[in-house]
C-alpha cells in the first residue's frame, strides 16, 4: 500500500493504482460536489412529487380546473368570508326541472350527455380565520369529485357546462357551519341563485330534530340527498342517494349464491328506538332461532373495533359478514331516515326489510325496489314475520340476487353513487336517449325463470290488472259516449282515458259523461296531433293498452274481452281487429297499401288494437327519423307507424282477432272521418314507402293467422261458449 502526503491529509491507495490515480478522485468530488447535490435534490423532489400524486386517483396529464395541479385542500387558496356576505334563500320546495333548471344551457350534443364543471378547490374561512368546515375535504367527497372529473360527463370549460358541482364538501352536515357554508356557496362565480348547481349530502340535519334535508340555505340548487322524506323530497328534481357505508371499501364480501340461509330474519342495527327493540325482542321470543337480534357489544377486549362486531347474549359475530347468514335483514329508521345499514345489507345479498315511513328509497326514480326489498309500514312491525313467510322461496332467491346487483351497480363506491346521480339527471334532460327500465333494473346475464321476454318487458305484476282504454277524440261527442258505454261493459277494463285533441273547445261537463263503473279521466292536449294517442301518460297504470277511435261503435264487449285475453298470450304483439296488408307494386316499383279482404295480414289498425304500454314510450321517444313529425303534419298513418315500430323491434307479425267483416274497409265507407276517398289510400301507400325508407328495411311481416275463441264456429248451444257475441253483424 502506498501513502502520499497531501496538504493537511494523508491519502493512501492500493498498490495496483499509479500515484496519479488516487490523487484524482478527491479533486473530482470537490470540483463537482454542487452538481451532484443539485442532481440528487432534483431526483428526490421528483420522487416525492410522484408519491404525492399516487394518493390522488387521477392522471396528472389533465389540465382541468378541478385538478389545478391535483393539490390537497390544504394547498388551496384561502378565501375570507365577510360577515355581511349575502346568504342564499332557504330552498324552494316548489322547484322542478322546468322551473328551477335551465335546460337550454345543456344544449344539443351528438352524445346526449350533460357536461359537468367542478369548481376549483378553495379554503373558505370567516373573518377571524376559522374554517367553515371542521373536516375540510373528506375522503368520500374527494373520491366523488375525482370520479366525476374522470368521467365522460366532465368538462373543464365553464362556458360549456350544463351542471356545476362546488368543491365545498357538504356530505356531513355535522361538520359544517351552516351560515358560513351558505355564504361560501353564494360567492361561487356561477351561482345565480343555485340554478344548475348540484350539492351532495348524505348526513342531513342534526340534533335534536335531524331534518331530512340539508339545512344549509341553497336557493334553487338540486340536492342529491341521503335522507329524504316525502315532505322534503322534490320529486323529479332532487335525487335520493344512499348513505355510503365506509365498510364498502374496507370489507370484501364474496357474493353468495341465493337460497335458504341459517337465519330467516336478522336485525343488526344498534341504538334503535326502545319501542322497536322491544317489538323485535317479542318477535324473537315467538319465533326462536329463526330471528337473530344483534346489538352493540359491551364486553369487547381493548383494541377491537366495535363497528365490525355485533353481539347477542355474549356471543360475538363479525359484521357485516353475519348479514350473509340471513334471508331477510331489518333496516329500521334511526335518528336519521337514511341508514348506511341498507348498503351493508345489499352487499351481503340479504333482502332488506325496510321499516321507515315516508323514506324516499335511494334512486327510486329509476330502481324498482319491489324486486330487491320488502317495504313494511312501521305499524306493521308486529306482523313482519308473517308477511315475510308468505313470500315464495323462488321470489326470495330472485330478490337476494337483485339486492346484491343493486349494491354492485349503484351502492358499492362513491363513484357508483356519483355516476348514477348524474345519469338520472342526464335522463331527465335527454329523455329520448334515457336508459330504459330494463337497463336500470335487469342484472346482466340473468335469465329470469329461464325465460327471456323478446322485449325484456318487466316480469313483475303491473300496478293495476286489466287494460286501459285510450280513446282519441276531437269533436264527435255522441259516438264517443257510445264507445265509452260499450267499453265499460268489458270485465277487464281498469280505466278509461279520453285524449281530448280539440284545443278550441272544452270537453263536456262532468255531469254529461256516461256513468260507468271504471275510472274515467280526460286529458287535454296542447296541440292537435295524432301522435297524442300514443303518449306514455302517467294515468296508464296497466301493462295493456286498448287504443280505440271514438267512432268504433260496432265492437261488442265479448269481442273486446277476447281481444284482451289474446293479448295476454302475446304481450309483445299488436293484437287488433281490422287487418291490413302491404304489397309490392311491380309496375310502380314501390310498396302499396291494401285494405281489401284477403287471406293475409301484415298490419292491424290501432283504431281498435291492444298493445303493451312500453310501445307508447318507444313511439314517443325512440321513433326513428322524422316519422313522428310526418304523421303529425299529414294527420295520417300513426297506426302504420306503430305497426312498423313493433315489427321492427320484435321481428313478429301482428295478431288479428275474429273475422269482423264490418271492418273490411272503413277507409271507403267513413262518413265524417278522415278516410273519404282514394286520395287517402294513396297517402297511406306513401306512408309505407316513407317509413320503409327511414327504417332502411321493410320490417312488416305477412302472416295467414287469426285468433278465434274455442267453439267460435262450432254448432254448440250458445250457453256453452265463453264468447257468444262474437262475429255477428
Amino acid at each position: 500500500q502506498q501513502c502520499v502526503n497531501g496538504p493537511g491529509a494523508i491519502m493512501c491507495a492500493s498498490g495496483k493504482y499509479s500515484s496519479r490515480g488516487p490523487a484524482l478522485i478527491p479533486r473530482m468530488k470537490t470540483k463537482h460536489r454542487i452538481y451532484y447535490i443539485t442532481l440528487f435534490s432534483v431526483v428526490l423532489l421528483g420522487l416525492i412529487a410522484t408519491g404525492m400524486f399516487q394518493f390522488w386517483p387521477h392522471s396528472i396529464e389533465s389540465t382541468a380546473d378541478w385538478g389545478l395541479d391535483r393539490r390537497s385542500v390544504h394547498d388551496a387558496p384561502l378565501i375570507r368570508l365577510p360577515v355581511a356576505n349575502p346568504i342564499p334563500e332557504r330552498g324552494d320546495l316548489s322547484c322542478r326541472m322546468h322551473t328551477c333548471f335551465d335546460v337550454y344551457r345543456c344544449g344539443y350534443n351528438p352524445k346526449n350527455r350533460i357536461k359537468v364543471y367542478i369548481y376549483p378547490l378553495q379554503r373558505f374561512v370567516d373573518e377571524v380565520g376559522v374554517p367553515i368546515s371542521s373536516t375540510g375535504l373528506s375522503r368520500e367527497y374527494n373520491d366523488l369529485l375525482s370520479a366525476i372529473s374522470d368521467s365522460e360527463f366532465y368538462t373543464d370549460d365553464v362556458t360549456r357546462a350544463c351542471l356545476f358541482v362546488p368543491s365545498i364538501d357538504v356530505l356531513n352536515q355535522n361538520s359544517l357551519r351552516i351560515r358560513e357554508t351558505a355564504q361560501a356557496l353564494a360567492m361561487l362565480p356561477r351561482w345565480d341563485k343555485g340554478m344548475n348547481h348540484l350539492l351532495f349530502n348524505m348526513l342531513p340535519g342534526g340534533p335534536p330534530d335531524y331534518n331530512t334535508a340539508l339545512d344549509v340555505p341553497r336557493d334553487r340548487a338540486l340536492l342529491a340527498g341521503g335522507g329524504f322524506s316525502t315532505w322534503t323530497y322534490r320529486q323529479g328534481y332532487d335525487v335520493s342517494i344512499p348513505v355510503y357505508s365506509p365498510l364498502s371499501a374496507d370489507v370484501e364480501l364474496p357474493e353468495r349464491q341465493p337460497g335458504p340461509r341459517r337465519y330467516f330474519i336478522l336485525s343488526s342495527q344498534t341504538a334503535i328506538h326502545r319501542e322497536y327493540r322491544a317489538e323485535l325482542e317479542r318477535l324473537k321470543e315467538e319465533n326462536g332461532e329463526a330471528l337473530l337480534l344483534l346489538d352493540k357489544c359491551s364486553n369487547l377486549s381493548q383494541g377491537v373495533a366495535s363497528a365490525r362486531k355485533r353481539c347477542y347474549k355474549g356471543q360475538v359475530f363479525d359484521y357485516p359478514q353475519i348479514l350473509q347468514e340471513s334471508s331477510f335483514c331489518v333496516v329500521l329508521r334511526g335518528a336519521r331516515l337514511g341508514q348506511a345499514t341498507l348498503s351493508d345489507v345489499l352487499q351481503a345479498g340479504c333482502v332488506p326489510v325496510i321499516l321507515a315511513d315516508s323514506y324516499i328509497l335511494p334512486f327510486s326514480e329509476v330502481l324498482d325496489w319491489k324486486r330487491a326489498s320488502v317495504v313494511i309500514p312501521e305499524e306493521k312491525l308486529p306482523e313482519m314475520y308473517t308477511i315475510l313467510k308468505s313470500i315464495p322461496h323462488r321470489q326470495v332467491e330472485e330478490m337476494q340476487r337483485q339486492a346484491r346487483w343493486f349494491w354492485d351497480a349503484y351502492f358499492s363506491s362513491m363513484k357508483a353513487i356519483g355516476m348514477t346521480t348524474l345519469q338520472i339527471i342526464n335522463d331527465r334532460i335527454y329523455p329520448y336517449a334515457a336508459r330504459t327500465y330494463e337497463q336500470w333494473n335487469n342484472p346482466p346475464l340473468v335469465k329470469w325463470s329461464s325465460v327471456n321476454s323478446p322485449l325484456f318487458l318487466p316480469l313483475i305484476p303491473p300496478r293495476s290488472p286489466g287494460f286501459t282504454a285510450v280513446v282519441l277524440t276531437y269533436d264527435r261527442i255522441e259516438s264517443l259516449f257510445r264507445v265509452i258505454t260499450e267499453i265499460s261493459k268489458v270485465p277487464s277494463l281498469a280505466k278509461l282515458l279520453v285524449v281530448w285533441n280539440n284545443q278550441n273547445k272544452s270537453p263536456p261537463e262532468d255531469s254529461l259523461w256516461p256513468k260507468i263503473a271504471a275510472p274515467l279521466k280526460v286529458v287535454r292536449t296542447k296541440e292537435n296531433k295524432l301522435s297524442n294517442r300514443f303518449f306514455p301518460y302517467d294515468e296508464i297504470e296497466t301493462e295493456a293498452v286498448l287504443a280505440i277511435d271514438d267512432d268504433i261503435i260496432m265492437l261488442t264487449s265479448d269481442e273486446l274481452q277476447f281481444g284482451y285475453e289474446v293479448w295476454r298470450e302475446f304481450p309483445d304483439r299488436l293484437v287488433g281487429y281490422p287487418g291490413r296488408l302491404h304489397l309490392w307494386d311491380h309496375e310502380m316499383g314501390k310498396w302499396k297499401y291494401e285494405s281489401e279482404w284477403t287471406n293475409e295480414v301484415s298490419m292491424v289498425l290501432t283504431g281498435a288494437a291492444f298493445y303493451h304500454k312500453y310501445f307508447n314510450y318507444l313511439y314517443t321517444y325512440k321513433m326513428p327519423g322524422d316519422i313522428k313529425n310526418w304523421v303529425d303534419a299529414h294527420m295520417n298513418c300513426e297506426d302504420i307507424a306503430m305497426n312498423f315500430l313493433v315489427a321492427n323491434i320484435t321481428g313478429k307479425a301482428p295478431i288479428k282477432v275474429t273475422p269482423r267483416k264490418k271492418f273490411k274497409c272503413p277507409e271507403c265507407t267513413a262518413i265524417d272521418g278522415l278516410s273519404l276517398d282514394q286520395t287517402h289510400m294513396v297517402e297511406r301507400s306513401e306512408c309505407i314507402n316513407k317509413f320503409a325508407s327511414v327504417f332502411g328495411t321493410m320490417p312488416l311481416k305477412v302472416v295467414e293467422h287469426r285468433a278465434d275463441p274455442v267453439l267460435y264456429k262450432d254448432d254448440f248451444p250458445e250457453k256453452l261458449k265463453s264468447f257468444p257475441n262474437i262475429g255477428s253483424l
